[in-house]
């Protein structure tokens, strides 16, 4: 019996560090290998001012070579189209406002998933098409959560109920500027999505779709492209809205469904 339980703690153990050894890192902490920006006017591939940058291992999105921002809202993008996988990362919203940054976008960023391919954007095109995870911090003392969901180009549906809004809140509680935020992301294709916030689920939607309609926000987007089609594998992105933000620890998990 003791022969028997020591097996299956061993292979409890060996399988709990199989599925550790399954998380990998898409950012190397020294340089932007692997990532390419798209900012807003510019051809993709330019990195607009320094905007993204790596300092102490960190992934850093910096205006501080900018006189003013002028809506160049980047964009920075992993190499790899995925479907259904675990994204995981910390990040945290730093130093001042940015001159010229919308009153929106303030201590405002986030992460795409299910992106556009980068080399459809636009020129002049802000976002891709996606859902964005939505990261906000603390405004002028205005208690704002984080791990929201913004649907730029797509639809989804929220509770057996299609969400008709542009964005939508989630639970999570307000966080200060400068503390680390463990942010996961779960996606299983267009089926099934969740956040999480420090370890705690505050968002999960599904039945994903391109939404044509939501195009309007882009007024260069292929119009081959104007078609409600299900939405289930794309780019993941790192966003630049004009407030400088830091992002660490950036892992996938490639999951079989």
């Amino acid at each position: 019996m003791r022969r028997a339980l020591l097996v299956l703690a061993l292979a409890a153990i060996a399988s709990h560090a199989g599925a550790a050894e399954r998380w990998r890192p898409i950012f190397n902490g020294r340089d932007l290998t692997g990532w390419t920006p798209k900012i807003n006017h510019h051809p993709l591939g330019e990195n607009w001012r320094d905007t993204f940058r790596v300092k102490d291992r960190k992934l850093v999105v910096s205006y501080d070579k900018y006189d003013r921002f002028k809506d160049e809202f980047g964009h920075l993008v992993y190499k790899t189209p995925l479907s259904s996988y675990r994204l995981r990362l910390e990040y945290r919203f730093v130093g001042p406002d940015t001159p010229g940054t919308p009153a929106w976008a303030i201590r405002n960023s986030g992460v795409m998933l299910h992106g556009q391919a980068p080399g459809e954007m636009a020129l002049d095109q802000p976002f891709p098409i996606s859902l964005e995870a939505q990261f906000l911090g603390v405004v002028a003392g205005e208690a704002r959560g984080t791990g929201n969901l913004c649907t730029p180009g797509t639809t989804v549906t929220v509770a057996g109920e299609v969400m008709k809004e542009h964005c939508r809140n989630s639970p999570a509680r307000p966080i200060a500027d400068g503390e680390w935020v463990r942010f996961e992301a779960e996606v299983r294709g267009g089926k099934v999505i969740r956040h999480f916030v420090n370890g705690e689920k505050v968002f999960e939607y599904g039945d994903v779709r391109l939404e044509p309609s939501e195009f309007k926000r882009f007024a260069n987007v292929d119009p081959g492209a104007r078609t409600a089609a299900p939405l289930t594998s794309g780019y993941i992105s790192l966003q630049a809205e004009g407030h400088p933000i830091e992002f660490r620890k950036i892992e996938v998990m490639e999951l079989k469904d």
